[in-house]
C-alpha cells in the first residue's frame, strides 16, 4: 500500500521558497526533501491556504486544527490520515523515519540559497 503525505501550507507565493526577494532556505529544503520523498514511492500531496483552501475546508481534522489554533498551526502534515508534524516543516531525516524510508548521507541535498550562481 502506498502511503499519503499531506502538507497544509500556510499561505505563500509559491511553495518553493525561491520567489520574491528573500529566499527561505527552510522551504527550499523541504520541497527538495518532498522530491526525495516521493522518488521512493511516497504519494505527495502540498496545499497551499492561499491558492487551494478547498482542500483546507474538504479535510475536517486540518479545519478543526485551524479552527483551534489559527494559522499558526501551519504548516501541518498528514500521513494517511493522522497528523504527524504541526506549525513546522520536518527534516528529511523525521519524514524518512515517520515514512519508513532508509536513508544515507549520500542523500541529503546540497542547496545553496544563491539563485544565479
Amino acid at each position: 500500500m502506498t502511503k499519503k503525505l499531506e502538507v497544509f501550507d500556510p499561505p505563500l507565493c509559491c511553495s518553493t521558497g525561491i520567489c520574491g526577494p528573500d529566499v527561505d532556505p527552510a522551504l527550499s529544503r523541504f520541497a527538495a526533501d518532498l522530491q526525495w520523498i516521493a522518488s521512493h514511492g511516497v504519494q505527495v500531496e502540498r496545499y497551499n491556504l492561499a491558492h487551494q483552501p478547498q482542500n483546507f475546508v474538504a479535510n475536517p481534522m486540518v479545519m478543526e486544527i485551524l479552527a483551534n489554533d489559527g494559522n499558526g498551526c501551519l504548516p501541518l502534515a498528514v500521513l494517511d490520515g493522522q497528523l504527524v508534524f504541526k506549525a513546522r516543516y520536518p527534516t528529511r531525516e523525521e519524514l524518512a523515519r515517520f515514512l519508513g524510508v532508509p536513508i544515507s548521507n549520500a542523500e541529503f541535498p546540497v542547496l545553496s540559497t544563491n539563485c544565479c550562481g
